[in-house]
């Protein structure tokens, strides 16, 4: 049992130290070091890192035998210190993880710095002791005034720089002017169904067909057709013919762009006088394009919906969307991807969904404000009535598309952020929302009267932040970093492996998922329901990746809110 004395009148005594050795392991560990090996025990970490921290305090308070002024001082300065620096933090440190990160971090380290300084320290007479704790109190929790987060991955690890150190956006923003140059649209490609309409592809699945790739990328690595940087954003990509269109965030203006897919020359960029920010993802929009006749749908992260001409951005009607709501903007701002159906183009504000007349933007119906939502309007066709689903606080629902009446509804808890996936015709797979899992549901219509039954839950899958594909049976998705599998009669997970986080693109026609993941490189990962097996690895694009990557014929395009990259994957000889 290691004990210490600290020298001094009247401080003989010897000091219990062991406890809160203890405890400075217990909390690191519980903070840092198991959630690498339990991805779920992150929110017990950060809680526990706190709860720890009360703990340290009551040691030293109480059992820590250390001198009357110094059980008390120490406790009264750390609380003054924390409470002073908080005041003066930078936006992001104040504001990330709903305004808990600076004490989920500077908690932890406190504690450690002290039990640093009673080991080296507590020896010391009255003054340079006393004298030395203010120091290592004030420093430990001073520190951070002079740091600012840039945002966070999935694990909710922080990247950390110098409050005053430019942003990747001012350096961009310092760069020459781009030179456009205008493409001139080929009649032909534009007037066929986009290759990739908008967010996950054409059917909001995540799943490409007639496709087929060579998987030893040590003989036939993907080929870098160019890379550029870009503005700050979550969103991914619509393509069509040859052009590409995304958001971006520069400076004060949000903005849609569009790029020759071959080239990566801009062609043409629309700017709204709007700036959204969050000390998670940073600036920019969230959601992603679509395409459809010709036109560009986008919802900016503070509400605006634009229809553009998608040959040179021409307005075709504006309007802000969050203005015909009640919705408060959430922390994350509005993240909803457009959806064009027939004559009518949906998008969520949040919890709610809303339909616009695409030649004129009247609105035609509002649904039911159900508590915040990052997911997106789905189309679907379930017993062979097509139907809009969204995902939202209260549950999923479903909506009839030309007028907005409710077709059915299943309650459930947490917010929800992913899309869900149809097996069948009647077979649903949704989040659980919060990191609970997933289910299964059976949605079926009887003589005009629908029901909705849940078949299984399952937490072999948490598709929290990332998307999930279902395939031959079985769902491939994300739990927490790794990749898993489960069968879709009863949620049984098959495997776990990797470390990717990320997204998911199913190349079906060969059982091969594609995913680009959060340190931006691309990995091939057979789709066998038997075991994991990792086929390639190739990085793409560097910093981290929470944009769905997009593949055109066989031209996979890649970014985040540092660059963007098109790559050529080599096609296997067709027979």
């Amino acid at each position: 049992m290691p004990v210490s004395k600290i020298a001094g009148p009247g401080l003989q005594k010897p000091l219990r130290l062991w406890p809160g050795i203890v405890i400075v392991i217990l909390q690191w560990s519980g903070r840092f070091v198991i959630p690498v090996f339990i991805p779920h025990a992150m929110i017990f970490g950060v809680m526990g890192g706190l709860l720890f921290g009360f703990l340290f305090i009551v040691w030293w308070a109480f059992f820590s035998r250390a001198p009357g002024f110094d059980r008390w001082f120490a406790p009264v300065l750390m609380v003054a210190a924390i409470a002073t620096t908080s005041e003066l933090l930078h936006k992001s440190m104040a504001t990330a993880m709903m305004g808990l990160m600076f004490y989920v971090y500077a908690v932890p380290v406190l504690c450690l710095v002290f039990i640093i300084w009673v080991l080296t320290c507590g020896r010391l007479s009255t003054r340079p002791r006393l004298a030395s704790m203010t120091i290592a109190i004030l420093l430990a929790s001073g520190f951070w005034v002079f740091i600012r987060t840039d945002g966070m991955d999935g694990q909710t690890h922080q990247d950390f720089t110098w409050r005053w150190a430019g942003t990747i956006e001012e350096r961009l923003l310092s760069q020459p002017k781009d030179n456009f140059k205008p493409l001139k649209p080929d009649p032909a490609a534009m007037s066929k169904e986009a290759e990739w309409p908008g967010f996950r592809g054409l059917h909001r699945d995540g799943i490409i067909r007639g496709v087929q790739i060579k998987t030893d990328w040590i003989k036939s690595p993907p080929q870098e057709i160019w890379r550029r940087s870009v503005g700050p954003a979550c969103s991914s990509f619509a393509v069509q013919g040859a052009f590409l269109y995304t958001q971006e965030q520069r400076g004060e203006y949000e903005t849609v762009s569009c790029y020759n897919l071959n080239t990566g020359e801009p062609v043409w960029r629309h700017n709204d006088s709007a700036r959204f920010w969050d000390a998670h993802a940073g600036p920019g929009p969230r959601s992603t394009p679509f395409i459809s006749k010709g036109r560009i749908y986008t919802l900016g992260a503070t509400g605006i919906l634009n229809v553009l001409d998608a040959n040179d951005g021409k307005v075709v009607w504006s309007r802000n969307a969050a203005k015909d709501t009640k919705v408060k903007i959430p922390g994350w701002g509005f993240t909803g991807s457009p959806l064009v159906v027939d004559s009518l183009v949906f998008i969520a504000i949040s919890g709610e969904l809303l339909a616009y007349h695409i030649s004129n933007g009247k609105k035609l119906w509002t649904g039911p404000d159900g508590g915040e939502s990052y997911s997106s309007p789905h189309l679907l066709t379930i017993d062979g009535i097509r139907q809009i689903v969204f995902l939202n606080g209260a549950g999923v629902s479903s909506f009839s598309p030309a007028n907005g009446k409710e077709l059915w509804k299943l309650p459930l808890k947490g917010s929800q952020i992913v899309q869900p996936a149809l097996d069948s015709e009647n077979d649903l797979f949704v989040s659980s929302g919060d990191m609970q899992g997933m289910q299964s549901i059976a949605v079926s219509n009887r003589s005009g009267k629908w029901s909705v039954t849940e078949r299984w839950k399952s937490t072999g899958v948490n598709p929290y932040f990332n998307d999930f594909v279902v395939h031959q049976g079985h769902v491939y998705g994300f739990d927490g970093p790794s990749l898993a599998c489960i069968d879709i009669e009863k949620g049984i997970r098959s495997w776990k492996g990797g470390h990717y986080g990320g997204q998911i693109l199913l190349l079906a026609d060969q059982d091969l998922l594609l995913i680009l993941s959060e340190k931006g490189d691309l990995v091939l990962v057979k789709a066998d329901p038997t075991q994991f097996k990792e086929l390639a690895r190739f990085p793409a694009i560097k910093g981290r990746t929470w944009n769905h990557p997009v593949l055109a014929g066989n031209i996979l395009a890649v970014r985040n809110s540092l660059e963007m990259a098109a790559f050529r994957l080599p096609l296997t000889l067709k027979r």
